[in-house]
C-alpha cells in the first residue's frame, strides 16, 4: 500500500470531521474572494466622489466578511483539535493492541523498543494533517474561485488559469516520488539515531570508560552523517521548489499586471475591476505559495504515515474460538516429528522431537548451549509455533486451539523477562479484579518477596522503574515468579527462574515450586543442580534432538 493511500485510508476514519472542514473552507473560500468584489464597489464609489449610505453600507458588509472568515477559521481549528485528539488515541490504542500480539517471525529482526518508538511519528501526523486540512483545502479552494471570478473580468484570465494549473502539476508531478523518497531515507536514519542513544542510555555504565566514550560518539557521529546526508538530499528537493515557486511568482505577476493594464489602458476594466483583481491574483498567488511550502509538510505526514503502517502491516497471532476450555481440568501436551527453524536460517533448532508430557510431571530439561532447550519450551509454552510436526493439547491439535485460553492456564518465566513500570501489585496481579487478598500473600510469601515488601514504605504500592532498575537481580525474579504462580496454573514453564538467588532462598522457592501438594507441571532449564533433583523426569536436548528421556 502506498503511503498516499495510507493517508487516505486514515482521513477516511474520520470522514465527518474531514467533510466538516471543507463545507467551512468552501464558505471561507467564497466569502474571501467576495471581498475584492465590494472592494472594487467601494472604490467605485470613491471615483464617483460623493458619499452615500451604499458606500457605507458596503464598508460595514467587507468588515463582517472579514470576522466571519475569521470565525470560520476558529470552527476549523476546533474541529482539527478534535481531529488531532482522535488519532493520537487512536494511534496509541492501535500501538498498545497490536504489540504484544504481534507474531514472532515479524518480530525476530527487530527490537521491540525501536519499535515502539515509531509512536512519535503520530505527533507529526497530528500537525500535519491540521495544517494540510486548514491551509491546503483553503489554498485550494482559492486558487479555484479565484480563477473563476477573474474569467468573468475577462477571457484572458482564463489563460491565466490554464498556465497556473500546468506549472501547479509539473512542479509537483516531478518533485513528489523523489521528495517523498528523501523523506522516507531521511527518517530511517532518525531512527537510527535515536536507536542509538537509546542504547547509550540503556547500557550507560558501559560508556563512562574514555574509550567507550569516545566509540559511542564516534558510533553517534557515522549515524547523524548519513542522516544529514539525506536530510541535504530532502533539502534540494524543497530548495527546487521554492525556486520554481519564485520563478512562477515572477511569470504570473509579470503577465497579470501586464494584462491588466492593457485591459485598462484600452478601457475593457475600469481602476474598480483592475484593483480587485488584483486583490485576487495576491490571493491566488499566495495560496500557491502556501502549497508549495505546504509539501514538505505533505512528505513528513507521508513519511509518518508509512512508518507507523509498518507496524500496522506486521501478522498477528491468529486467535480461534474454542468450541470448549474442557481440555484444561488436566493439560496433556504431545509433540510427534515436530520441528523449528528461525526465519533466517536454514538449519532446524529442533529436530524432530517428539515427546509427551502428562498433567503434574516435574520435567527437567537440559543440554549445551545451543542445544534447543529455550526454543522448546518457547514452543511448548505456545510463544513459538512449530514450523512442522503435531503439537497436541488433550489430543487436539495446537493450531485449533484458542491460544488465549492455553495462556491463561500456564505461567512463564522466559530469558530476558522482567518487571514493567508500575506497583509492585501491578507486576503480580495485572489488577485482576479476581485475585483475593489471601492469593497475594500466598504467592508473596512462597517466593520469599515478603521481606522486601515489608521493608517499603508504600509496600504493594511501591512503583517499580522500567527493567525493575531500583530492585536487585533476585528479587526482580522474585516478582516474576510470585506472577507465575498468582493464578494457580497448570503448568510451568521456566528459564533460569532462580539463578540470581542466594542459594538458601533459591532452595526454598525451588523446593515450594516442586512440592507434591501442587499438582501444576513443571518444564524447567536452569543451570541450578537442585531443580533437577526435584524432578520426576528428565530430559536431554543434543543439536536439536532428545538424546535422553529419563523417568526417575
Amino acid at each position: 500500500m502506498t503511503p498516499l493511500k495510507r493517508y487516505y485510508n486514515l482521513l477516511g476514519l474520520e470522514k465527518k470531521d474531514v467533510m466538516q472542514l471543507f463545507f467551512y473552507a468552501i464558505f471561507a473560500g467564497l466569502i474571501s474572494l467576495s471581498l475584492p468584489l465590494g472592494i472594487q464597489a467601494i472604490v467605485n464609489f470613491i471615483q464617483a466622489g460623493r458619499i452615500s449610505a451604499s458606500w457605507i453600507v458596503l464598508i460595514i458588509l467587507v468588515v463582517l466578511g472579514v470576522a466571519l472568515v475569521g470565525i470560520l477559521s476558529l470552527m476549523q481549528l476546533r474541529i482539527t483539535e478534535n481531529l488531532q485528539q482522535k488519532i493520537f488515541v487512536r494511534s496509541s490504542f492501535d500501538f498498545a493492541s497490536r504489540i504484544p500480539k504481534i507474531k514472532f517471525e515479524s518480530m525476530y529482526n527487530v527490537y521491540p523498543p525501536e519499535l515502539a518508538n515509531r509512536f512519535f511519528d503520530t505527533i507529526s501526523i497530528q500537525k500535519g494533517t491540521s495544517k494540510l486540512l486548514i491551509d491546503f483545502s483553503a489554498a485550494i479552494l482559492q486558487i479555484i474561485f479565484g480563477i473563476l471570478l477573474l474569467s468573468l473580468y475577462h477571457p484572458y484570465f482564463i489563460l491565466f488559469g490554464i498556465l497556473l494549473m500546468v506549472l501547479l502539476y509539473v512542479i509537483f508531478k516531478f518533485s513528489y516520488r523523489v521528495g517523498l523518497e528523501t523523506s522516507l531515507s531521511e527518517s530511517h536514519f532518525k531512527y537510527k539515531v535515536a536507536s542509538w542513544l537509546q542504547e547509550m542510555a540503556r547500557n550507560n555504565f558501559s560508556f563512562r570508560k574514555n574509550l567507550n566514550y569516545d566509540f559511542a560518539l564516534e558510533k553517534n557521529n557515522t549515524l547523524v552523517t548519513d542522516y544529514l546526508g539525506y536530510r541535504e538530499k530532502h533539502f534540494k528537493i524543497i530548495q527546487r521548489q521554492f525556486s520554481q515557486l519564485i520563478v512562477f511568482k515572477m511569470i504570473i505577476t509579470t503577465c497579470l499586471l501586464s494584462i491588466g493594464g492593457y485591459l485598462v489602458i484600452t478601457q475593457q476594466m475600469n481602476i474598480g475591476q483592475f484593483v480587485a483583481a488584483e486583490i485576487i491574483i495576491l490571493l491566488v498567488i499566495n495560496s500557491v505559495e502556501k502549497i508549495i511550502l505546504g509539501l514538505e509538510t505533505f512528505y513528513d505526514v507521508l513519511t509518518s504515515v508509512e512508518k507507523i503502517g509498518s507496524i500496522t502491516d506486521m501478522d498477528l497471532e491468529e486467535e480461534t474460538a474454542a468450541e470448549n476450555d474442557y481440555c484444561f481440568t488436566n493439560i496433556q501436551l504431545e509433540i510427534d516429528s515436530l520441528k523449528f527453524r528461525f526465519p533466517d536460517t536454514k538449519s532446524d533448532v529442533l529436530k524432530s522431537i517428539s515427546l509427551k508430557i502428562a498433567q503434574g510431571e516435574k520435567i527437567f530439561i537440559e543440554g549445551e548451549n545451543g542445544s534447543g532447550k529455550t526454543t522448546l519450551i518457547r514452543v511448548l509454552s505456545g510463544l513459538l509455533q512449530p514450523t512442522s510436526g503435531v503439537f497436541l493439547i488433550n489430543d487436539d491439535t495446537f493450531r485449533k486451539i484458542n491460544l488465549q485460553q492455553y495462556r491463561s492456564q500456564i505461567g512463564t518465566i522466559l530469558n530476558g523477562e522482567t518487571p514493567f513500570e508500575g506497583t509492585i501489585l501491578e507486576n503480580i496481579t495485572f489488577n485482576d479484579p479476581n485475585v483475593k487478598s489471601e492469593d497475594i500473600r500466598w504467592a508473596i510469601d512462597a517466593v520469599q518477596l515478603g521481606g522486601l515488601i515489608r521493608s517499603l514504605p508504600q509496600g504493594l504500592d511501591t512503583k517499580i522503574f522500567p527493567e525493575g532498575k531500583q530492585l536487585s537481580s533476585s528479587n526482580s525474579k522474585k516478582i516474576l515468579l510470585a506472577r507465575s504462580i498468582i493464578h494457580k496454573p497448570k503448568i510451568l514453564f521456566y528459564e533460569n527462574p532462580t539463578d540470581n538467588m542466594d542459594e538458601e532462598v533459591a532452595n526454598e522457592v525451588i523446593d515450594f515450586i516442586m512440592s507434591d501438594k501442587h499438582q501444576w507441571t513443571v518444564i524447567v532449564s536452569s543451570k541450578n543442580e537442585r531443580w533437577k533433583t526435584k524432578c520426576s523426569r528428565n530430559i536431554i536436548l543434543q543439536n536439536g534432538k532428545v538424546v535422553t528421556d529419563l523417568k526417575k
